[in-house]
Order: C-alpha cells, then structure tokens, then sequence
C-alpha cells in the first residue's frame, strides 16, 4: 500500500503476499505544509516482473480530517481510479476585462508545474485549450511537466450569457492513442467584471468524478490531522519549570500535584501520547530518571497486589515503554540484530504444537521419506533452543553496552519495588518488575514484529512469523520467571521448558548486573541520552552523482559511495571506512528536493543542492533503492538543515543538460526554479532529536484540555460556579481538589507566558 499527500508518494507499506485480508500495522507521523489538500492511500498487487496493479484507493480530504479533531477510525470502501480525477498540478493565470465597448475578456496563460506524469518517459506533453461562449483556443509545450506558454487568449464579452464561465483546462497530447486529461479551472466572469483583473496559481481539480461500480474492498485507516503553533521556546519556559519542579529533589516530602493531575486525568485514547510527550520533555532537560522515578512511586502507592503491578497500561506503564523506544533503539538493534537476520535468512520451519504441524511444509528427510510428528517437533526444540540460547547470550553480553540512561532507569525501578515489597514471599516482584517493560513491552514486541521496530524492511512471511511468535512465547515465559503457568495453558511448549528454565536464570543474573553497575563515573545523563536519540545521524551505501554549478551532465553513471550523515556535515566515501571522503557542510545546503523520473530514468532520485566558498552553486545527486530510503533521506537532511537561512524558495526538478532545464526548458542557468521547495515535509522517524518546544506545546494543549473538561463539570453540576469563574478566573473550584493547585499555578505560569 502507498500512502502520497497531494499525489506526492511518502511511504509504502510492506507486501503482504497471497491474502485478500492483509494486516499492515503500521504508524506514520508526518510534518506536512499548511497548504495541502488530500492524502490517497494507493493498495497495489505487487508483481515481480511486470507492473504493479493498482486495486484501487481510499482518498481524504484536509477539511474532512479538519472537521474531526478526535480523527477518522473506520473501515472505508476502496474506489477505482479514474484518470480523469487523478490531476495535481497549479496553473499560474492571468485574466482581466478590458475596454468598455467591445468588451474584451483576456486570459494570459503563464506556465504549470507539477502537473501529472502521464507518459513512460515520466512527463507528460501538456497543452492548454481556453473555452469561453463556444469558442476555444489551444497551445501546447512539449515533454514537460513544468510547462511554460507565456501566451494569451481573448474573447469578447458583450455577445455572452453573464452565467458563461470561462474553462482553462490542461491536457496530456498524445501522436496515437487518445488525450490524457490533467485537470482545469472555472471562473465566473461575472464576479470577475468587478475587479476587472485576477492573477496568481491556481489549482488543477478533476472532472466529475465517475461512479464505481461493483466492490473493491475496504481499508482500515486510524487518521488524525494535527494544526499545532509552535511559539519560540521563552513562551514555555514557565510550564518547563514548573513541570521540572515537579519530579525535582526538592519536593519536600509532598506529592507532586502536576504530575499527579497529569496522570489522573489522561484518558485511554491519550495516555500514549501524553506519556511520549513527557518523556521527551523530561530527557531534553536530563530528568528522565527523577520524571520514571515519581511515576513508579505513584504507580506502587495505588498497587496492594504486586501480581498486577505495571499490568495495566497506566501513564508509568506508557512513559517507560515510551522511553525504552525514546532512548533504547539503538540497544534493541545492536541486541536483537543478528538474531533477526538469521531466522529471516534460513526460513526454516519450526512448530511446536501437533495440532498446526504440517508435514509437507516440514519436507523430507532422505530418499523422499516424510518426516514424523514427532521429528518435526525434536527438530523445531532444537533450533528454538538455537535461537534462544544465541538470544539469551546477547542479553547477557549487553550489559557492556546498556546505554546509561536505561541502566539508571531499571534500577530505580528495582530499588522502588523492593522497597514496597520487601517480604521475602514477594522476592521475585522486582526482577518481574524490570522483565515487565524489557522482556514483555520491549524485546518480545520486537521479536514478533521486527518490521514495526526497524530492524527489518519488510514483514516476516507466514513460516517465519511463526517462528518469531515462538522465540517471543518463550522471551515472553522467561520474562514472567515462571514456566509452570505456561506448560499449564500450552503443553506443547514443554519441551522448551529446561532451556527456559536455565533463560530465567541467565537473565536474573543480568539484571542482578544491570541494577547493580555504577554509573556516577560514566557520562551525564543529558549527555549520553545527547548521544542515544538527540543526533540525527544515518548512514548507508547508495548511489552518487555530482555536479557543480548546474554544468552539463556527464555520461558517467551514478557510483557507489557510503553515505554518512552526522550532526554537522554530510559525508561520503568509496568505503565505509575509507580515510578519504568528500563532504558537505550542513549549513550550505540550500534545498533538498526530488528529481523528475525521466531525468536518469529512476523514480528515487534526490538533490541536495549546496552552495560553495565562492558563492556558486553544486548539486549532488542521489538515487535510493526505494520511495521509502528516498524520503528518509529527505526526511533526515531537511531536518538537519531546519535553521538553514539561506534556503532556496523554488528549485527545477528537473537537470540541466545541454542548453536547456529538462523540466521547463528555461534555458537561462540562472532561472529561479520553476516548482516550489518542500521543506516542511517530513517524516517522523525514532532517532529524530528532540524538540522540546513541541513537546511542551503539546502537554500545554492537554492541561487546557482537562481545564476545560474541569468547566464542563462545573457547568453541569452547578451554573452559579461557570458564572464566578466568567467574571473571576482564578476563583474556579476544580472537581479534583488535591490537584487544585497545581492547575492554579500552571494557569498563572501560562498566562504569564501569554502562551495562547
């Protein structure tokens, strides 16, 4: 499935092979620019050696997803695409009314851009056909998705219906087969007679849209659109103290009520986010641990059953996990890594329960004898106990490397524990404790899923999904440090059970390390967590072709070159560990955009346009094996070049060669750029730096929320008390009195802040 904003592809899913009921699961958190207009959601067959199928297509507007600030969750019938409708593109017009007796209606047709591909060579030979009152004019430019025509057309008004509007309208001109249709615009000529003159660009929309007939199936979306205003970072700085005061060492032995208002009033659908929120806020300013700390204490005050403890998807439940994904991945890689590829590489076929043995996947065992039930199953022990002895042996091995911040964290939350259940019946809670979000919310997870965690590009197929989901039902046993409960609800995974036995063991004494390792000489907790999630840095082979100053392209091929993008410049070089590299400075870069798919023939070429010492331009051209490894990279430098100043605002998306830019056939080297530069738009990736000035807009926006919600209470329950607070602010009674307040301060704080 791909999924494109304004027919711009962003992602595509994984394939999901031989299934009409596919099951994706995948989350995409994307920066778009205040001027978009629909999201589409493409499903395709893929095939090997021809082109994909398209099956059909779910398409959003913005001011649907607008007009529903919770988001749409639902089943929505595919369509079928019809060309017709599949326009994009704007078209910069001129139209003015001349004269008084005639009157003269003029239209000036300047150029396009971003008009639809409609041809192999990827563009299209777009013409313009101008009707008004039955009489029509034409002018066409060839191979150009960025056409320029620079022409004008006049009609006379007098003879016309005051209801005639006037059609511009772009089509794709084809030598044999039938025109492709690229879109159009109306005006009306009467609105337009009082202000004599209309100019600028204009959006291309599509013909009546055709009805569907018959049914191409439904897609399950969960889609949210997010308007947030950001203000500079002065105007959160109150809510930051005051939150920072809040899981301080200085509390002076009393609860901290912001936190506590937090976590009492986030609901099921919030708690992710506002958990996440936090979490990145309180690592930005190096209280992660204190943050963990207060939740976990929190968390233990309400529990009386320590069987339940960190069970329930409470907001310290949620914040650890978050954090673990925050401030862990690059462990989880390192860790799970290997082991990932090596089952996904030997694809062998493991189960475990005779009721879903199938001989035939299992295969022969010699001069095409079948294997037995019960060889299938001694053969599936033997390489699950492989792979959990290899998996079992990196956690031990990890303790070396743990990132710090992790390290602390686990062992606040085993100190805690063991301080609320100190009994010696309850000696086991503090390792289930930490298994509960290492084993259970964190390496589990990421064994049945790897897709969703990024250590693989594609989903597992269905014989090595069952081999994952295996090795996790024992992590997952292992994690609970306990086997006779999982013998009891699955038999079939006894012969597991010496293996498992010696796993719980083994990972005991990891976390017996993990909880005892000094730190207080090891790096600061802002600086290694600086270290874990706050640098952008990505890396990788891909290929490269340079030119400088925009001069004509060489016929060399693109090469081979290992790309590395670090904090301040980016870098490349014949070998990954090549003494030799060539580079550019971050902060000279002045755009990185797309290529045109008929310039090298490749749909996944980018440009990171930089300028020199000298002031001249050099283009550095790279093809991506995939539209996912090309929007990561653009997702990744147009971050790291986010407070740029001397950015492009247009750019050609095409190249220039020979005498002229491929994509407008401007001839002048010069030329400003004939498509606008798409800086704002992102991806959100996992090693993404943080931002605190998001983060804390985001918890202000959920702390005026409950503000609001408190209102609402009120209302209902009392009119007198909604009339005093219209007149008197800061005398509201808040239904939560212990947490009173903290809302009082924070209403204060904020209005100090102006933060509106």
């Amino acid at each position: 499935m791909g999924t494109s904003i304004d027919y711009c592809v962003l992602f595509m899913t994984a394939t999901i092979w031989k299934t009409l009921s596919p099951f994706w699961g995948e989350e995409y958190n994307v920066h778009l620019p205040p001027s978009f207009h629909t999201i589409s959601f493409h499903v395709l067959d893929e095939d090997s050696l021809s082109r994909d199928d398209v099956i059909g297509k779910v398409s959003i507007n913005k001011e649907a997803l607008a007009a529903k600030p919770q988001g749409l969750d639902g089943w929505v019938n595919l369509t079928e695409i019809d060309p017709d409708e599949e326009v994009q593109g704007e078209i910069h017009l001129q139209i003015s009314v001349l004269g008084d007796v005639p009157r003269i209606l003029r239209c000036q047709v300047l150029e396009a851009r971003d008009l639809a591909k409609k041809d192999r060579n990827g563009a299209s030979d777009p013409f313009v056909r101008v009707r008004y009152n039955g009489k029509t004019h034409e002018s066409v430019v060839k191979k150009s998705c960025y056409p320029r025509w620079n022409e004008s057309f006049e009609f006379e008004l007098d003879d016309a219906p005051l209801d005639t509007p006037l059609s511009v309208e772009v089509w794709d001109w084809d030598l044999v087969s039938k025109n492709d249709f690229l879109g159009k615009v109306l005006f009306n000529i009467h609105r337009l007679q009082s202000a004599h003159q209309e100019e600028g660009w204009f959006r291309l929309v599509p013909d009546k849209p055709k009805h569907s007939q018959g049914t191409l199936g439904s897609l399950r979306l969960q889609l949210r659109l997010r308007d947030e205003t950001v203000l500079p970072s002065g105007h959160y700085q109150p809510l930051t103290e005051l939150l920072c005061q809040s899981v301080g060492p200085h509390l002076n032995g009393n609860w901290p009520d912001l936190i506590m208002l937090i976590d009492e009033t986030t609901t099921a659908e919030s708690r992710q986010e506002v958990a996440s929120n936090l979490v990145k806020l309180f690592l930005g300013q190096g209280l992660a641990k204190e943050f963990l700390d207060v939740l976990f204490k929190l968390e233990l005050d309400k529990t009386s059953e320590p069987n339940t403890l960190f069970r329930s998807n409470s907001l310290a439940s949620k914040s650890m996990e978050s954090f673990l994904k925050v401030a862990g991945m690059q462990y989880l890689h390192r860790l799970l890594g290997p082991l990932i590829n090596r089952i996904f590489e030997e694809k062998k076929y493991v189960e475990l329960d005779p009721n879903k043995v199938e001989l035939k996947e299992a295969g022969c065992t010699g001069l095409h004898r079948v294997h037995t039930e019960a060889e299938v199953i001694q053969q599936s022990t033997s390489l699950l106990q492989s792979y959990l002895s290899e998996l079992l042996h990196a956690i031990v091995q990890s303790a070396s490397y743990c990132p710090v911040a992790l390290c602390q964290a686990f062992q606040q939350l085993y100190q805690c524990v063991n301080k609320r259940f100190p009994e010696p019946e309850y000696r086991k809670v503090k390792f289930i404790a930490v298994t509960s979000f290492l084993c259970l919310r964190f390496i589990s997870p990421a064994i049945m899923s790897p897709k969703l965690f990024h250590l693989r590009e594609k989903h597992a197929d269905a014989r090595t999904s069952r081999t994952l989901l295996l090795l996790a039902k024992a992590i997952q046993t292992i994690g609970n440090l306990d086997t006779l409960t999982c013998c009891s609800k699955e038999p079939w995974m006894g012969p597991l059970q010496p293996a498992i036995q010696l796993g719980i063991t083994q990972l005991k004494d990891f976390i017996s390390r993990l909880v005892s390792c000094d730190n207080s000489e090891d790096l600061g907790l802002q600086q290694r967590m600086s270290l874990q999630c706050g640098s952008m840095e990505k890396e990788g082979f891909i290929l490269l072709h340079k030119t400088k100053d925009k001069s004509m392209l060489m016929t060399s091929p693109f090469k081979k070159y290992y790309v590395t993008l670090s904090k301040d410049t980016l870098s490349y070089a014949r070998t990954q560990h090549s003494k030799k590299s060539s580079f550019i400075s971050l902060p000279r870069i002045r755009a990185v955009e797309k290529v045109e798919e008929k310039s090298f023939g490749s749909a996944n070429v980018m440009q990171i346009i930089s300028s020199r010492d000298n002031g001249l331009v050099e283009t550095l051209y790279l093809d991506c094996k995939s539209v996912n490894e090309l929007n990561q990279w653009l997702s990744a430098l147009r971050k790291a070049c986010s407070h740029n100043t001397d950015t492009m605002s247009s750019y050609h998306p095409g190249i220039y060669k020979g005498d002229r830019w491929s994509c407008c056939h401007q001839k002048d080297k010069a030329d400003p750029g004939c498509d606008k530069t798409k800086h704002g738009v992102t991806l959100q990736e996992w090693y993404d730096p943080l931002d605190p000035d998001l983060e804390s807009q985001l918890i202000y926006r959920h702390l005026i929320g409950v503000r609001q919600a408190e209102l609402l209470c009120c209302f209902r329950s009392c009119r007198f008390q909604v009339i005093a607070f219209e007149a008197y602010p800061c005398t509201c009674v808040y239904t939560s009195a212990s947490c009173s307040s903290a809302v009082m301060l924070v209403q204060r704080h904020i209005a100090e802040s102006k933060v509106c």
